[in-house]
């Protein structure tokens, strides 16, 4: 029988792995932020601020995406952006999020790390509290700052060591190779901190390696570069280093040409563990289901390839072995009633 797959992807539970918290930050909470804290911004409307989003590059993003940042000021500000991501999230049918935040684009501007993290991490509890969905807290880098200012981060951090899962590398790739923080992740690792980095967004096949063997992630952010480098992509699905993927944040960053090119399919026949996120959703246009979606249409993805993109993201979490085992289950189940009668789930990660 012929398979639903818009309908199939709104159906299966997921986990979003790839998500930045400031990028959640819709227009017209933007507008109303800025109005709240007397914060001076560019655009008075939301048509004329949605217009501005035409990005040539990851800096032109940059750019407006800093500018947002600075209308979030008190802990409550940064409540209501988490809150609403995660609340848009589960009407995705994401049922665990590994969110990521960058404290040190709000402490340059006055902005304690407390006032940040608390107001996020109440909202993750909440959320977890009474609607049942499951989050973990990821604290990034800005790369084109210097290592010395995201060690000054972590040690803000101790207080909150056990509120925080892993450390991650955002912003400007260029120029800023992973090995630039190798100092930072050491000392993460040590503080029993997980590790991820983004590499191979912009960045050559070289920034992979890089994070891999000197940053030793678990997990690398993009890696659409991965798809230049035969000998990478066979170490990757050799020791299952998973990919978040964001199909729509590199469309839009014309980080690809065209979605018709995009190496998700290739990665998956080749057995790298591939996930689809949404990265910065506020400003490139599609949560986790849209992303799903322009990826299907793009790709004529089969329901076999969308069941696999969902356990992999599942199997590619810092959750428990016995949730995964659990939500994995699930997948299963709602493949399986969509017709995906082959599709057999390994509960290995």
């Amino acid at each position: 029988m012929e398979i639903d797959t818009t309908t199939l992807i709104s159906k299966l539970p997921k986990a979003e792995l790839h998500l930045h918290v400031e990028g959640t930050l819709e227009p017209e909470l933007m507008l109303e932020l800025a109005r709240k804290n007397n914060v001076a911004i560019k655009y008075s409307t939301v048509e004329e601020l949605r217009g501005a989003y035409n990005f040539k590059n990851l800096q032109s993003f940059l750019d407006i995406y800093y500018a947002g940042t600075k209308t979030l000021v008190n802990e409550e500000d940064f409540y209501r952006l988490t809150y609403n991501y995660l609340v848009r999230a589960m009407n995705n049918n994401i049922i665990h999020a590994e969110i990521s935040y960058d404290p040190q684009a709000h402490i340059r501007r006055g902005v304690k790390f407390e006032t940040i993290t608390e107001g996020i991490i109440s909202a993750m509890k909440d959320l977890r509290r009474n609607l049942g969905i499951s989050s973990n807290l990821i604290l990034s880098f800005l790369r084109d700052l210097p290592e010395e200012n995201a060690i000054r981060v972590l040690d803000e951090a101790t207080s909150y060591i056990h509120e925080i899962k892993a450390v991650g590398l955002d912003s400007a790739e260029l120029g800023n190779p992973p090995s630039k923080f190798s100092k930072a992740f050491e000392i993460a690792k040590d503080m029993g901190l997980l590790r991820v980095a983004h590499a191979g967004e912009e960045g050559p096949p070289s920034y992979i390696w890089e994070a891999i063997e000197i940053l030793n992630v678990e997990r690398i952010d993009h890696g659409v570069k991965a798809i230049e480098d035969p000998n990478l992509m066979e170490y990757l699905a050799r020791e299952r280093i998973p990919l978040t993927m964001c199909p729509l944040s590199n469309k839009k960053l014309n980080v690809i040409p065209d979605m018709k090119n995009y190496p998700v399919r290739e990665f998956l026949k080749r057995g790298i563990m591939a996930t689809i996120n949404s990265d910065d959703p506020g400003y490139f246009g599609g949560y986790v289901n849209e992303n799903y979606t322009a990826i299907q249409r793009a790709l004529n993805l089969t329901p076999e390839e969308i069941c696999t993109l969902a356990s992999n993201s599942i199997l590619a979490s810092f959750i428990s072995e016995e949730r995964k085992r659990e939500i994995l289950k699930k997948i299963n189940g709602v493949c399986e009633k969509h017709g995906v009668q082959s599709f057999n789930l390994s509960f290995d990660s």
